[in-house]
């Protein structure tokens, strides 16, 4: 909800400051997102009127002008716009003046007294571009005939105002329109409120439009009046239209304009129909599944019966609360309206503006709750406006209540409001809250009030909401501070366990970057990374990329990368701790988890770019899968994983891995695969990995080892396996021959001839393997080592059939 404070102060003028002003709105609820000025400084600006303009002696587009500034004072100014012409009234920027800078943060712009192609300019005619009102101009900025010459251009066109921007919870209707504001802006500061003119306008003739509300489910009360010979080629008043633009809201036409005009001041949209265009009479009711309505933004809508609609004889003209029809809309020829003010149920109305796929200021204010009793008076209003403006002559107003809301009272123990609030407060407290927001209370018993709301309140239905309005009226910053008497006692963490925050912080000291995405994404992110052809929909997606449950990390980290790659990064470092979903038949609902989902907690990283930043130590070079695996690694010492070939979706197929901790498989770790590194054009292929949280967290309790007695021995040995021996089977057959004197082994060295050897036969290689042998009790002898080895190199030629290299 936008708004300019000048707008206000005229409903309601505490003797508040803007900036008070604006806290006293956002501590009684009313969040003010923004405050923000309607115009940027510039000074000595005033209204000039262009007496004469001939054409420049020495340019082609630039003319020179006679302008009058004041009664006595005239200046000769040379300006190239296409629509100066004798006897409009412009903003003049006089010599000295400090106009606006062309870029932001840039110096203000100085008019100066110059030539331009040899004749003298005394200033400057401004457009509205120019001074920073608009941020397109076709020309100057042509004011009124009524703006009087020499006048500062700020005061002319109130420029020293303050646009507020507020934050509206759902529950807050009855404050979508300036004097809903300002009502509740009198109820916190006690002054005085002026309520908008709502007279009953002069009826010169008798007609009447037919209408039948056959759904009072649907329409609780229809109002409405035929206004004749209108003129709709009536210019909207400058006044109107600058108040439109300071609420957001663009000029169309002169009945559109006043239609809107009338809600943002009191809430109550309304319609104005071609009353030429309607068939017969008008009959409101429930859709019909084989009725269709093109609407006034072009869009042809199919209706069903959840869905109301304004229906004549013929046809469907208008979509009920929400948008009237392209058919009876008004247009240049269009001399008799009929203007409609209605209370559509807000049931009737929510998500169905949504379910077509849009969204309209009367459907925003209907689904919270429009003041029923108002119609007749918006009615009045906006005739009024009519007739001022376009001319006309107004008919009798037709008021059918069908089924409006009956307020229930509800009960308030003020014992129990201290008992919420946390502070004490009596009964006259609250009597004199309800009375300044205009709620009845009548005391049934010592301490007990029954209140009734107000025809525009649709918040107030439980003992709560009258609690909640007691306390934002005698302020939030009267509440005290006390602390709390429940005792606190923290929930510690096993030693076996660590927090999911230690994980963070650990991933954050490997360099990475935390990245936090929604969890949904891209179906066709979930197609390629991970391989799911089903995912989990999002039923209302509030962007079409983000319409299904992600299954994996994986998506969610490329998106960023890409976000990054485009502002130039070249080393980027991410990692995500969040939830992914999948289908499982076995999820029972609980209060934390959802019938026949999966919700497990993953940790995902990404690195893409050199494996370290430039330094002249050493030569750059790309992250590779040897790197993250080392990330993997130190992120879960002490204990110790294995990493063995596998293939994922999203993964390069011969370099990916799956990790296993303990037997249990505990994520992938991979290079992109080329096809989606080509897919998502990446200029190279990052590396990633993704854990489960739950196998991450788990630690082992550290335990005092003495320091050895004994040195070990060490010895190398060569052997020749086939290609596909792994290195994990090779370390494990090693370590099995003699587990009580074989400590260690390491791969250091692996050779393949280019060209068919004596010693190596096709699909063979070399491996050499250094052997860290240990008895803590006694020395090794020359003699048990030769066993050992004996055995080791036994145990390689049993199992995986490699010989000893000679």
């Amino acid at each position: 909800m936008q708004f300019p404070e000048s707008w206000l102060r005229e409903f309601c003028n505490p003797p508040l400051s803007t900036q008070a002003l604006a806290d006293t709105l956002t501590m009684a609820g009313m969040e003010v997102e923004e405050l923000r000025p309607v115009a940027p400084p510039f000074s000595n600006v005033v209204v000039g009127e262009v007496l004469e303009v001939v054409r420049h002696p020495n340019a082609d587009r630039l003319n020179v002008c006679q302008v009058k500034v004041g009664p006595e004072t005239v200046l000769s100014i040379v300006c190239g716009a296409a629509n100066v012409a004798p006897g409009i009234k412009v903003p003049c920027a006089m010599v000295g003046a400090k106009l606006p800078p062309a870029e932001e943060g840039g110096a203000p712009f100085e008019i100066k007294l110059g030539k331009l192609r040899g004749v003298e300019s005394q200033g400057m005619l401004c457009s509205a571009k120019e001074l920073k009102l608009s941020d397109e101009s076709s020309g100057l900025l042509i004011l009124g005939d009524d703006a009087l010459v020499g006048n500062s251009i700020r005061d002319h066109l109130r420029l020293d105002d303050t646009l507020f921007t507020l934050k509206l919870t759902p529950n807050l209707g009855h404050c979508l329109s300036v004097f809903g504001i300002a009502r509740e802006l009198s109820a916190l500061t006690g002054a005085p409120l002026t309520v908008p003119p709502t007279p009953r306008v002069p009826v010169s003739q008798d007609d009447r439009l037919p209408v039948q509300v056959r759904a009072g489910d649907l329409c609780g009360r229809f109002s409405g009046r035929i206004v004749k010979n209108v003129d709709t080629k009536a210019k909207t008043p400058a006044w109107m239209v600058d108040r439109l633009a300071r609420c957001g809201q663009r000029s169309v036409t002169a009945l559109v304009d006043i239609s809107n005009y009338v809600m943002f001041e009191a809430g109550q949209p309304s319609h104005i129909f071609d009353l030429d265009k309607i068939h017969g009479g008008l009959e409101v009711r429930w859709g019909r599944a084989d009725e269709s309505l093109k609407l006034l933004n072009g869009n042809t809508v199919g209706l069903d019966p959840k869905t109301g609609v304004i229906a004549d004889d013929r046809a469907v003209e208008s979509l009920a609360g929400i948008m009237g029809g392209d058919a009876t809309s008004v247009s240049d020829d269009t001399r008799n309206v009929y203007v409609e003010a209605a209370f559509w149920w807000p049931a009737s109305v929510a998500g169905r503006a949504r379910k077509y796929n849009f969204s309209t200021d009367a459907s925003h204010r209907y689904e919270r709750g429009v003041d029923p009793a108002r119609t007749v008076a918006s009615v009045e209003r906006v005739t009024q406006l009519i007739l001022d403006i376009c001319g006309g002559e107004a008919c009798p107003v037709d008021d059918q209540a069908v089924n409006v809301p009956s307020a229930k009272p509800v009960v308030l123990r003020v014992a129990r409001a201290s008992k919420v609030i946390g502070m004490p407060v009596t009964q006259a407290q609250c009597a004199d809250v309800f009375a300044r927001l205009g709620l009845q209370a009548i005391e049934t018993a010592p301490g007990v009030l029954a209140v009734t709301p107000p025809t525009w309140r649709f918040d107030i239905q439980i003992e709560e909401d009258l609690i909640e309005e007691v306390v934002r009226v005698i302020g939030f910053d009267k509440l005290p501070d006390t602390p709390p008497n429940a005792p606190v006692t923290a929930r510690a963490l096993t030693e076996t366990r660590r927090s999911v925050h230690a994980v963070r912080h650990a991933l954050a000291g490997r360099d990475y970057f935390e990245t936090i995405n929604f969890s949904f994404v891209e179906e066709r992110t979930e197609h390629e990374l991970a391989g799911n052809l089903d995912p989990i929909r999002v039923l209302n997606p509030i962007a079409s990329p983000l319409s299904v449950m992600r299954s994996t990390l994986f998506g969610s980290l490329v998106s960023v990368l890409r976000f990054n790659l485009a502002r130039k990064a070249s080393r980027v470092r991410l990692f995500e701790v969040g939830r992914v979903f999948r289908r499982d038949a076995s999820v029972a609902a609980t209060l934390t988890t959802v019938a026949g989902i999966s919700q497990p907690l993953r940790v995902a990283g990404l690195a893409y770019g050199p494996a370290d930043t430039t330094q002249w130590t050493h030569k750059d070079r790309t992250v590779d899968f040897f790197d993250v695996k080392g990330d993997i690694e130190a992120l879960l010492a002490p204990r110790v994983a294995t990493f063995e070939a596998a293939e994922h979706p999203a993964l390069h197929p011969g370099r990916s891995a799956r990790i296993v901790i303990d037997g249990q498989e505990a994520g992938f770790v991979g290079e992109l695969h080329p096809r989606w590194r080509q897919g998502y054009e990446l200029p190279g292929a990052p590396v990633l990995f993704e854990l489960d949280a739950n196998l991450l967290t788990q630690r082992e309790v550290p335990q005092a080892v003495p320091v050895q007695r004994q040195q070990s021995a060490w010895r190398d040995i060569a052997v020749i396996a086939g290609e596909q021996v792994t290195h994990s089977a090779l370390i494990d057959t090693i370590l099995s021959a003699d587990r009580a004197l074989v400590k260690s082994a390491r791969l250091f060295d692996i050779y393949k001839p280019t060209a068919a050897s004596a010693d190596m036969a096709a699909g063979e290689r070399s491996l050499a393997v250094r052997l860290e042998l240990l008895d803590d009790t006694t020395t090794l002898t020359d003699e048990r080592i030769d066993v050992v080895v004996a055995a080791v190199l036994d145990a390689l030629k049993t199992r995986l059939g490699a010989r000893l290299r000679g």
